[in-house]
């Protein structure tokens, strides 16, 4: 195979592989500009070879390349870093164990009845998440940024169907 060949492909694959850490590592972008650089210069050399090749490569970047940004994209959140840029969180846990869910449909009446009273975090409160009085859990709302599980909060007010809350 001649060198320019080997070079276009090899540079692709680098583009690919570039890619692929961005989604792992977030680098704000500069592993994608880095990537998209890579993937142009190998295009270059694929035309300087052949024009077929060059077209082929252009089709692979301009087709594969959308296609590949969004199934990371949909991939992102389930990696540990995506996680951890993702506000809300479904690990394993952070859950209660068999506990009913939070109810949703509570009138909000009932709710302002709660206002003044405490209870203690259960998912962590990023600035949303579930809290638990007495018995029963309910969706909360921190007014001072992320309250961590297991910290007494006490109801300041009501927002919708979420209950507002700040550490005690």
């Amino acid at each position: 195979m001649e060198p320019l060949l080997l070079w276009g492909l090899g540079l692709l694959a680098a583009s690919l592989l570039i890619v692929v850490i961005e989604l792992f590592l977030p680098s704000a972008g500069v592993l994608a500009l880095v990537a998209t650089a890579v993937a142009i210069a190998g295009v270059v050399c694929l035309f300087r070879h052949d024009t077929a090749w060059g077209l082929a490569g252009t089709g692979v970047v301009l087709v594969g390349g959308p296609t590949f940004l969004f199934f990371g994209l949909r991939m992102m959140p389930h990696t540990p870093i995506g996680r951890m840029l993702v506000l809300s969180s479904d690990r394993e846990e952070e859950r209660e164990g068999d506990d009913e869910p939070p109810p949703r449909a509570a009138g909000v009446a009932a709710l302002a009845a709660m206002v003044g009273q405490e209870g203690v975090v259960v998912t962590d409160l990023r600035p949303v998440g579930t809290i638990r009085i007495g018995e029963k859990r309910y969706d909360a709302l921190s007014e001072l940024g992320m309250i961590r599980a297991g910290t007494a909060v006490r109801v300041t007010g009501v927002e919708g169907t979420e209950l507002r809350v700040r550490a005690v």
